[in-house]
């Protein structure tokens, strides 16, 4: 109700501040709470969660650093913003824990009852015989409700237009259990997904843990179908955000969303630059690459180590190459095939004074009938640069299926020099002589766009999810050495 000490300006001011806080979520902000205090980023934040309310934007990743206000703004206002625009439609919040996202569940029922959103929705009230913090519903005729549980907790027999995922990991020991990374991933398809009402909205927001989490799986082979809003605490250069974002399955060429220059602070009324600069030397690269700057990376493992590799701008002639294929065959998703170019020098003082140089990688989620025509097409440009050099080595996996998958490929590749290589015991033990050469300094990677992802990946051996360019890495290494085949080039031009 207007009040009647007001002058005409100050009503006029107030009436305007109602109508903007009823239709866009930025001005709903402050009205419910008036202590709010935003920095950029939130208004930033605040004008992608309107476009969820307007039905812009149905699938939402948002990946920012703790303690940056990403909860108040999502898991509690949002909800309460919801329901006054659409009273009737169920929602449904769900945490790591139970006790969190009742937490935020109470706060947001505590908005919706509150003077200030009563002022602008004085028909909207709570069911005061159904205000539990974990599940509340709207009053008749409003049918709205919010039900709120803990990752892996029982919402069957719910729906929602709006399901909101936050932060589904307590913290960085569970988020590196494979265990607890695949309950959660099947408790999103068998349980969280299918009560997701058509035309439904999903938003995630979380700090990233691990390169293979909910929402690395869930880009995987389909980031198009969601909008990620990446917030890294300190603003990157573009060649370091095109690089982060490239490894996450985002696309490159992506400005800075705050049009930030390099090291500046998401929000910095909350941290500082100095105060993150602090917390980047305490906490380490690893976790500060995940948790602050929403790139995360395998772990490092015991095997490989980056210091090992030199990377050179050109190859020595009179070598001879491996381009070995390590084949998967789902297009989109699932593993990698991978196709490394290896190349040995040959010494005249025995195996100690040979080299090998790690000279080209491609790899991607292919189907059987899109890999095995790259792998055509590949071997004639290996021909065209290097000659009779170059033979093509394919794995042969054990069973019928992998005799049969052999067999086509030694047909598409007929007129190269091609070889198919049948394994026997583990991919370790026969990773074990290309690491000890690798070990010894012997191994050198020939500069290319493709270097990064192929020392992350190494060098996470055996704590990383792939191993595909490694496995192809030690394959051609060992067909090299083993092979009495004698095929030299006379000269290199290097990819």
């Amino acid at each position: 109700m207007q009040n009647s000490r007001l002058s005409p300006q100050e009503a006029a001011a107030e009436l305007l501040r109602r109508r903007r806080a009823r239709t866009q979520f930025r001005h709903f902000i402050p009205y419910v709470l008036s202590y709010y205090r935003a920095d950029r980023v939130h208004i930033l934040l605040a004008d992608l969660l309107e476009r969820v309310l307007r039905g812009e934007c149905r699938r939402l990743m948002i990946f920012a650093p703790p303690q940056h206000g990403k909860s108040l703004l999502v898991s509690t206002l949002l909800p309460a913003a919801w329901l006054s625009r659409f009273p009737n439609d169920p929602v449904i919040l769900t945490s790591y824990g139970s006790a969190l996202v009742e937490y935020h569940s109470r706060n947001s029922r505590a908005i919706v009852e509150s003077p200030e959103y009563q002022t602008l929705f004085p028909w909207l009230v709570t069911d005061q015989r159904s205000r539990a913090r974990d599940h509340w519903n709207m009053a008749w005729p409003q049918r709205g409700k919010v039900l709120a549980v803990g990752v892996g907790g029982p919402i069957t027999g719910h729906g929602a237009k709006l399901a909101v995922i936050d932060d589904p990991f307590e913290n960085w020991e569970q988020a590196q259990s494979e265990n607890e990374r695949r309950r959660v991933w099947d408790w999103y398809r068998g349980t969280f997904r299918p009560r997701v009402l058509e035309g439904g909205t999903i938003v995630l927001i979380m700090t990233r843990w691990h390169e293979d989490d909910l929402a690395g799986r869930l880009l995987q082979g389909n980031s198009d179908s969601w909008e990620v809003l990446r917030l890294p605490a300190l603003a990157e250069t573009q060649q370091e955000r095109d690089a982060c974002n490239l490894h996450i399955g985002l696309l490159s060429g992506q400005s800075d969303p705050l049009g930030r220059e390099p090291g500046e602070a998401v929000a910095p009324r909350r941290f500082t630059a100095e105060t993150l600069a602090e917390i980047k030397r305490d906490v380490g690269s690893q976790v500060w690459m995940a948790e602050y700057q929403g790139t995360p990376r395998a772990l490092e493992g015991n095997r490989f180590k980056r210091d090992w590799f030199r990377i050179v701008e050109s190859l020595p002639t009179g070598c001879r190459f491996v381009r070995y294929w390590d084949k998967a065959g789902t297009a989109g998703g699932g593993d990698f095939s991978a196709g490394v170019l290896l190349a040995e020098q040959m010494g005249t003082a025995g195996l100690g004074s040979r080299r090998w140089y790690v000279v080209h990688v491609l790899r991607g989620q292919w189907s059987s009938g899109q890999r095995n025509a790259i792998m055509r097409q590949t071997a004639a440009l290996d021909k065209t640069r290097y000659g009779d050099a170059v033979q093509t080595v394919a794995e042969q996996e054990p069973g019928s299926g992998g005799k049969e998958s052999a067999e086509i490929t030694q047909q598409q590749l007929a007129g190269y020099v091609v070889a198919i290589d049948r394994v026997t015991g583990s991919k370790d033990v026969r990773m074990e002589p290309f690491a000890a050469q690798c070990e010894a300094g012997n191994v050198a990677l020939y500069q290319g766009d493709w270097n990064g992802d192929w020392l992350d990946e190494i060098c996470a051996i055996p704590t990383g999810k792939y191993r595909d360019q490694a496995d192809a890495s030690a394959g051609a290494f060992n067909k090299l050495c083993l092979s009495s085949t004698k095929l030299y080039s006379v000269g290199t031009t290097p990819y």
